[in-house]
């Protein structure tokens, strides 16, 4: 037996890693959560598979200390950025389990750990729309439906960082008259306290308007829609298609499409509730995927991580009913 009484196989560990942020829950087969932690974001790419693996580690540890348990668990359920591909999955996996935390690791997409996070069971869709966009589905029976989301080269549109870099497009055209006129060309210089297009581009341009702000106009978008400006409108309209188009593709490579399936909503685009977007969004639905139920998830991504660990060890209704109410 471990410390508090449990012994290994009655403890799992559920793993929700994005770019900026991580999330780590010690959970019991009961469905308690025993300890938890916060770390840094897990970029493979960027620092290597193994550092970040060690920066993950280090979030781990503390989790496990907090339950008062050894890093030893039943299952490992580990949802993670940059895990877009199955042979990434693989590779992740093998890592994982070279950790030593347990002989049994599932590696998923982070968008994984959405969707389940708003389901009663891993039956449905779910369209994530952050700084990047992407859509996963799943079955009871293991099957899931995804696409590579890589970006452009994938055939990727959207996202936040996708419609600040289309606003700036079209409202530098807009203000030098290669383009249409658009309100744009006012209120995304406005938002960074300057008066034309041309002084955003330098501030961008030389660094004077750091990179990582540039997602700041995605809600300068929608606002700007919002008061009735036709080009920033046909960009909200153009990422409802985008959502619907990834919706109808999985929900028909599930079999789901002319049955009542749930299809979630997740991400800072999609859970801020634009009614400009959400009205499109139910509209093209309504006639691509008639029997669809849209939902927006709003609780923590870790939730479903957990609850994939749970699935995947049967432990069950009430097991799931008391993490969720945890997370309440």
């Amino acid at each position: 037996m471990g410390l508090n009484g449990r012994s290994p196989n009655e403890v799992l560990l559920a793993i929700d890693a994005g770019n900026s942020k991580t999330d780590v829950a010690v959970v019991g087969v009961d469905g308690s959560v025993l300890g938890a932690a916060r770390g840094g974001g897990f970029q493979p790419p960027v620092v290597g598979v193994e550092a970040a693996l060690d920066g993950l580690a280090e979030t781990v540890g503390r989790a496990a200390s907090e339950a008062g348990l050894p890093l030893a668990f039943a299952h490992v359920s580990a949802c993670l950025a940059n895990a877009d591909l199955p042979v990434e999955e693989a590779a992740l996996t093998s890592a994982l389990k070279a950790r030593g935390w347990s002989p049994s690791v599932q590696v998923y997409n982070d968008t994984f750990a959405i969707l389940r996070a708003g389901l009663d069971e891993p039956r449905g869709v779910a369209v994530v729309c952050g700084a990047g966009i992407n859509c996963v589905g799943m079955l009871p029976d293991g099957r899931t439906a995804r696409f590579p989301a890589i970006g452009k080269i994938s055939g990727d549109w959207g996202g936040g960082s996708g419609l600040a870099e289309e606003a700036l497009w079209f409202a530098a055209r807009a203000e030098d008259g290669r383009g249409e006129p658009t309100a744009l060309a006012r209120t995304l210089p406005a938002h960074f306290g300057l008066e034309t297009m041309y002084a955003l581009i330098e501030a961008l341009h030389l660094g004077l308007v750091p990179f990582e702000r540039r997602h700041e106009l995605t809600p300068v978008l929608f606002r700007t829609s919002a008061e009735g400006d036709a080009v920033a409108r046909s960009l909200v309209h153009r990422l409802a298609e985008e959502v619907v188009a990834l919706s109808a593709v999985a929900l028909g490579r599930l079999g789901l499409l002319d049955e009542e399936a749930p299809v979630m909503l997740g991400g800072s685009v999609l859970a801020a509730r634009h009614p400009q977007l959400d009205d499109h969004i139910a509209r093209l639905l309504a006639v691509k995927a008639p029997k669809a139920v849209v939902g927006v998830v709003t609780s923590p991504p870790v939730l479903g991580a957990a609850l994939l660990a749970l699935d995947e060890v049967a432990a069950g209704p009430e097991a799931a009913a008391r993490l969720r109410e945890h997370y309440a």
